[in-house]
């Protein structure tokens, strides 16, 4: 198996803890746009997928459809550093990773600007030689596009990546892209989900992550 060089990461649900400021946004939008209350379930089914995607979930109507987004996106800005949180052991292993030789990039359906705010905020933007936004690519998750050209932007060949997510839409296109893909349970998305994706490694902390990450270079 080739050597591990790279490693992507998906951001909300994986390197951000976003859980709260999602939900809270999502209901915030659909109460106000539509005027009922949606069950969580539901709200929460393709976080991973743009926001543009997501919104056609609750409505077929272009006009609620682009007021749900500005919505959402006005009252999320409004309230995000304050909702946004770290993982246990992220930075710690982020250091190890980078200290062991890895680059590092992010590849995320959030768009670009929001997202380096997010981990700026949250003192790792250093981390990343990359990050890939919404904004930067036509296709997106479930689209290996966006994952590819995070490898790109690193200056190394997908085979030589693994891509780190907690949505089967992160595991779908790491597998179309060419890369290893580890699946993390504490975001978004439950283990039965995720496993039924065969990814190559399921990890439940950071630093079982971390471990999983730094036997791969030598291989």
């Amino acid at each position: 198996m080739p050597a591990l060089k790279a490693v992507l990461f998906d951001n909300d649900g994986t390197l951000v803890d976003t859980h709260d400021l999602l939900l809270e946004s999502f209901r915030h939008a659909t109460r106000q746009v539509l005027g009922k209350d949606i069950p969580e379930k539901t709200l929460m089914a393709k976080v991973g997928q743009p926001l543009v995607v997501q919104m056609w979930d609750f409505t077929d109507d272009e006009e609620e459809h682009d007021e749900l987004v500005r919505v959402y996106r006005a009252f999320n800005q409004r309230i995000h550093d304050e909702r946004i949180a770290l993982f246990p052991g992220t930075r710690e292993a982020l250091d190890r990773l980078r200290d062991a030789g890895l680059v590092l990039g992010v590849v995320t359906s959030k768009m670009a600007p929001l997202a380096q705010r997010g981990l700026e905020v949250l003192g790792v933007a250093d981390c990343f030689e990359c990050l890939i936004g919404a904004d930067d690519c036509e296709r997106h998750k479930p689209d290996p596009d966006p994952v590819v050209l995070g490898a790109r932007r690193l200056g190394v060949d997908p085979q030589n990546c693994f891509y780190v997510g907690d949505s089967p839409f992160d595991m779908q296109a790491g597998r179309a892209a060419g890369m290893r893909t580890a699946a993390v349970l504490w975001g978004m998305f439950d283990e039965e989900t995720l496993r039924a994706e065969s990814p190559d490694a399921v990890c439940t902390r950071f630093d079982e992550l971390a471990d999983l990450l730094l036997t791969q270079m030598g291989e």
